[in-house]
């Protein structure tokens, strides 16, 4: 049965590599779930999640994507019990400490978004060590969203904007776009989310302008590379018209 299964996925096709997304961003949904099903605690959903992410973070790498952004812990979710959010930062803890030699063995540039000043001061430590640690990394730029919302980036970029020092005040898109948490990155091609659920979450509400939205049942654990070539090959069919009426990026 195994080979059976093995031998009708080959079938499926695969993505062109020409037509691939340079920025991809992912809503990692479904720990609970997947841990209820098999009547697990949800803390062991999360760290299979986990074990998820780093498989996400290797294809993405095998695909030759320039930036992925992972959705870990959004502003909303520090409305969860305290146990919950207590095991998530403990996972982000350990997790930063298990990998750190493997970022910057695989050239990861890595950055951690959202806003730090309400995360734990042990965790913001860590954070800042492995940013440190892999700053002159040269190979996929990979951001982490903690205490991240979509609304709050933008709050934050207005006041960073009216707190620099200018002769010259205009707001506009770019003089603005320059104070979010993602400036400097290409803009989301793709937007996954995993778990079922169709909305964005408060996630990169202004990078997700022009996104393709992908949307798949599986659940965040079970997502493997043929749900990731799913994915590419869900972009790949769009006709990507940025408003305008001839095709821009049709594969």
């Amino acid at each position: 049965m195994k080979f059976l299964n093995y031998f009708f996925s080959v079938k499926k096709p695969f993505p062109n590599q020409d037509n691939l997304p340079k920025h991809i961003a992912v809503i990692m949904d479904g720990n609970g779930r997947w841990a209820n099903k098999r009547f697990l605690p949800r803390s062991a959903g999360h760290a299979k999640g986990v074990d998820a992410a780093k498989l996400l973070i290797d294809l993405a790498q095998k695909y030759s994507i320039s930036t992925l952004t992972l959705f870990a812990f959004s502003t909303e979710n520090w409305g969860r019990p305290k146990n919950e959010v207590a095991s998530l930062f403990s996972l982000f803890n350990k997790s930063i400490e298990d990998e750190k030699g493997n970022i910057k063995l695989n050239d990861i540039r890595i950055k951690f978004i959202g806003d730090r000043a309400t995360l734990p001061i042990k965790l913001q430590k860590k954070i800042h060590a492995i940013e440190r640690k892999c700053k002159e990394n040269k190979g996929m730029r990979l951001n982490i969203a903690i205490s991240y919302g979509g609304r709050s980036d933008i709050v934050r970029a207005v006041k960073k904007f009216i707190e620099t020092p200018s002769k010259n005040l205009l707001i506009n898109e770019d003089s603005l776009s320059k104070h979010l948490d993602t400036y400097g990155m290409p803009e989301v091609d793709l937007l996954i989310r995993t778990g079922g659920e169709k909305r964005i979450s408060n996630f990169l509400l202004w990078q997700l302008a022009y996104s393709e939205l992908h949307f798949t049942d599986t659940l965040w654990p079970d997502f493997n590379e043929r749900s990731f070539m799913d994915a590419l090959l869900f972009y790949q069919s769009r006709n990507r018209r940025y408003g305008s009426l001839g095709e821009i990026n049709n594969a």
